[in-house]
């Protein structure tokens, strides 16, 4: 955590930027709660005062006329306050209902919006992660402007409220007869009492925030062992994980690992300031707050005896003066809280302020019915950001329209990385890639993307609807979606399902969804990409858990349902690229060989021939 030091200007422009996306994205949340807090603050003083009347008159002239009207008029009162009160509750915890949606949406929001560059980056993911366990462990960042929007308005219209009630208490005269009592007439005396009450009520917030103030110090030491308990303490609820659970006892490292990690240690940091600093700020934070109140009842009962007033005002004052130091206590401990937000809020909008550096182009990419795209690589070079290595060097290719390219090499040789900057999730660093000899970062982004479909190897399927599994959309065309899914070797599979293309994969959201194997699942994300219907399709190893004859299998068979579209195959499995009209071989981020499989085996000195004979056992 950024250890700047805070400023009051910083505080309120933070809180206040996040005040305005979450009403973005909350519309009308803070106005419910604005009005619900506003009467709810209120109707206390109206019963205090009303109240006050009641018994002064019943300790004074017992008029029976003006009890009824009291009476009634305090009955009509709180039942239209109630009444009142009751519809803003309502209307304040249905949009607070929302909130945890939004707050999500937020992120989500960003995440869809930001470059893939910085999606992907180990540090935008660790903002990320910092931001989700800030909100989880103690509602630190935007849901800390939520959570207290409630208190300020609240503690504003007390302070408000009370300070009407409360003047009286002291322009009240004790009467000279009074005799050493009439010096809580004198100025002097009032003053002071005001600043001894002023005092305590700013003392015991301050207290209670500067204990606060010790979260923020903990944040970071709390990082890692928040990260622990949020993967060892949950993971028993991963179904994946069951198997090795039980096999291995995995519940008991689980146990030892939380156990062992020093945060949850009684000699943890955490539990050092709890019995220690902080513990000793809220104890004076207590402390104070009572003293406060014994100067409220002494100052008010004080002038009571003495006669500035009735018995029933002293229920007024009291109420009043003691609200009014509440209140205020409230206000500055919101100002607290906010500071203490501070840094929580700029790790989020560390976030949420990450500027997109990729140019999205403007071009217009022509929807040619012939599909003649030419894809070009040229001397293209690319480094992963915070690497000093290169992924891709002096990269030259040419894919000729509607033929079929294999990519193959061994693992972490740049066969990925050649396809996520084919498909412009990163950018080169060096060269260029053209489409139909124009650079593709003059293209339209979401436009150029259209272009390709890839089933990559660590692709994911909804738990929803086979159909809009294969559609990406909840709208979709059933025949296309049925063609689609028999292209890819899905119709017998398809015949068993007992809502056909509307059945749902795996039973998260219905007791009636259906398991797939992981055969089944790759011809459906197959199919996906069969759906979109682009010009390039790609296949990065999304069979790399098959045994090599059965990828060659799915493969060839590919080759048959892809058409006239020009397919890329990505694998470090020679024997899934025999049919390929052209073999790109991959090394340490070059291409290093390239050519027909029959040709590239007639290089006895080559990587591929190499590569071929070390795998041959398994394709006999």
């Amino acid at each position: 955590m950024k250890e700047n030091k805070i400023t009051l200007k910083e505080t309120f422009k933070l809180n206040y930027k996040g005040f305005k996306i979450i009403n973005k994205y909350c519309p009308g949340m803070f106005l419910s709660d604005f009005l619900h807090a506003a009467v709810s603050s209120v109707v206390p003083y109206v019963g205090i005062y009303l109240s006050a009347l009641i018994i002064n008159e019943l300790a004074g002239g017992r008029n029976q006329e003006k009890l009824t009207s009291l009476i009634v008029i305090t009955l009509i009162t709180t039942l239209v306050l109630a009444i009142l009160q009751g519809i803003l509750s309502r209307w304040s915890n249905s949009k607070k209902n929302t909130y945890y949606y939004s707050f999500l949406k937020i992120f989500s929001d960003k995440m869809f919006s930001m470059d893939y560059e910085d999606l992907d980056s180990q540090k935008m993911q660790d903002l990320k992660s910092q931001i989700m366990q800030n909100n989880q462990w103690n509602a630190w960042g935007l849901s800390r402007i939520y959570h207290t929007f409630e208190q300020l308005i609240k503690s504003l219209f007390g302070i408000l409220s009370a300070v009407i009630l409360t003047v009286s208490l002291f322009t009240s005269s004790v009467p000279e007869s009074a005799g050493a009592f009439t010096l809580l007439n004198n100025p002097l005396f009032i003053l002071l009492i005001i600043g001894i009450i002023l005092l305590t009520t700013f003392l015991a917030p301050a207290f209670s925030n500067k204990a606060d103030s010790y979260w923020v110090k903990l944040s970071e030491y709390m990082k890692m062992g928040n990260r622990f308990f949020g993967h060892f303490g949950f993971f028993a609820f991963e179904s994946d994980r069951a198997l090795d659970i039980r096999i291995y006892e995995q519940n008991k490292l689980a146990f030892d690992y939380i156990k062992t990690e020093g945060v949850y240690t009684k000699d943890s940091m955490g539990v050092v300031f709890a019995r220690g600093p902080q513990g000793i700020f809220h104890a004076l934070s207590g402390a104070v707050s009572k003293l406060s109140l014994f100067f409220i009842y002494l100052f008010v009962c004080l002038k009571a005896w003495a006669g500035a007033f009735g018995v029933g005002s002293v229920t007024q004052y009291v109420g009043a003066v003691t609200s009014l130091s509440g209140n205020i206590s409230m206000l500055v401990q919101f100002i607290g809280s906010m500071k203490n937000n501070v840094p929580f809020m700029r790790t989020v909008f560390e976030y949420l302020d990450k500027e997109n550096n990729m140019y999205k182009g403007s071009l217009t990419t022509e929807k040619r019915s012939d599909r003649k795209y030419n894809v070009e690589f040229r001397n293209v070079s690319f480094k992963y950001p915070g690497s000093e290595v290169y992924a891709l060097k002096n990269v030259s290719v040419k894919f000729e329209v509607g033929k079929r390219l294999a990519v193959v090499g061994m693992n972490g040789s740049g066969k990925t990385t050649f396809i996520k900057l084919l498909c412009r999730l990163y950018d080169p660093e060096e060269g260029e890639i053209l489409l139909n000899g124009i650079d593709i970062k003059k293209y339209n982004y979401d436009d150029y993307m259209k272009v390709f479909s890839v089933v990559f190897q660590d692709y994911k399927l909804l738990a929803r609807p086979i159909a809009e599994n294969v559609a990406a959309s909840l709208n979709y065309d059933s025949e296309r979606v049925i063609d689609s899914l028999n292209k890819a070797g899905f119709t017998e599979r398809l015949k068993d399902m007992p809502k056909g293309i509307d059945t749902f994969l795996y039973k998260n959201w219905d007791k009636d969804g259906v398991e797939v194997s992981g055969g089944e699942a790759q011809k459906i994300a197959i199919a996906r990409a069969l759906y979109k219907d682009s010009p390039f399709i790609i296949l990065d190893e999304p069979t790399a858990a098959l045994d090599p004859i059965a990828e060659a299998e799915i493969y060839s068979k590919f080759n048959d349902i892809a058409g006239d579209k020009t397919a890329i195959y990505i694998s470090h499995r020679l024997s899934s690229c025999k049919f390929c009209d052209e073999i790109l071989v991959f090394d340490k981020g070059k291409v290093i060989e390239k050519g027909s499989h029959e040709g590239l085996l007639e290089n006895k000195n080559g990587k591929y021939f190499e590569l071929w004979n070390a795998q041959a056992q398994y394709y006999v």
